[in-house]
């Protein structure tokens, strides 16, 4: 781990498991009706590695005060692509990208809930809510200067989902919600001369309809390898 100070404030790991059983009801009841990958990704037997992207970014709160010299890093317009993996990689580099330096938690939050699908029957934003900063520690991460930056390395289909769908190719008709695994890195900084490293993993659930342009469903609770 490069530059990590002794005290950070934990943002950018995966949900504990309480959150998890809370998290997207409605997302995963889609979900499981698509494919059996998703029922099996709100089980405990799915990977639950606390560090990797569905929810808090690893912050730190310095006391030292000085210069951030990294450009803003607002949240780009939804990609506008066919390809769910291509747009499950360009979603993560946005979740795991921030600086609240320049933005807002309310205008982090809406941007990145600006991917989502307009089909609210299948929309999970509370799923996205979670995996951003809450108002008071965002303000904290504030008085630090914090930002962080983010570049993915990989993203897939996982092989469950596939085999789930040459299986019932049928069960994905109502949705067109497919399942994303990315991986990749994010780098923190804040005032002085913190910083840290952590690689990130989050497996999104990703809408592909017909003819339309992908969007997001929302943040499964659980790594799909």
């Amino acid at each position: 781990m490069k530059g990590r100070t002794k005290d950070p404030v934990a943002f950018g790991a995966n949900l504990d498991m309480r959150t998890r059983i809370l998290l997207g009801s409605t997302v995963l009841l889609v979900l499981m009706a698509a494919t059996t990958l998703l029922a099996w990704a709100t089980t405990d037997d799915a990977p639950s590695r606390r560090g990797s992207g569905s929810s808090k970014h690893p912050a730190a709160v310095p006391g030292n005060a000085g210069g951030a010299d990294a450009p803003a890093s607002p949240i780009a317009s939804p990609s506008r692509t066919s390809d769910p993996v291509v747009f499950a990689k360009a979603f993560a580099k946005q979740l795991w990208s921030y600086d609240t330096r320049v933005d807002t938690q309310s205008g982090h939050l809406a941007a990145l809930q600006g991917w989502l699908t307009r089909e609210r029957d299948y929309a999970d934003g509370e799923s996205v809510a979670r995996a951003v900063p809450d108002p008071v520690l965002w303000s904290r991460m504030r008085d630090g200067g914090q930002y962080a930056t983010a570049d993915v390395a990989e993203g897939h289909i996982p092989a469950s989902f596939t085999a789930a769908l040459n299986a019932e190719p049928d069960r994905i008709t109502d949705a067109y919600a497919y399942a994303v695994t990315v991986t990749g890195n994010q780098t923190i900084r804040w005032n002085g001369s913190g910083g840290g490293a952590e690689p990130r993993t989050v497996t999104l659930a990703v809408q592909c309809r017909p003819d339309k342009d992908c969007a997001l469903v929302g943040i499964t609770p659980n790594i799909a390898p």
